[in-house]
């Protein structure tokens, strides 16, 4: 049995009602959104790493650089 394995929606509200109640709508809407902005910048810096390596395997085949 997991840790995690029983909780449903019920449990999911219950504990954002918790949160709201604690921290305030406000923090918590900061907080939302500044994980929007690090997934944001997550994804950017992928594609940078994907970009970066694709050429470095371009040049190590003898391509040379884009």
């Amino acid at each position: 049995m997991t840790l995690m394995g029983n909780i449903g929606m019920p449990e999911v509200i219950l504990i954002v009602l918790i949160l709201i109640v604690i921290f305030g709508s406000k923090k918590i809407s900061d907080v939302a959104k500044n994980a929007g902005q690090a997934g944001k910048e997550l994804k950017k810096i992928k594609k940078e790493y994907s970009k970066a390596t694709q050429e470095v395997e371009k040049i190590k085949m003898g391509g040379g650089v884009i």
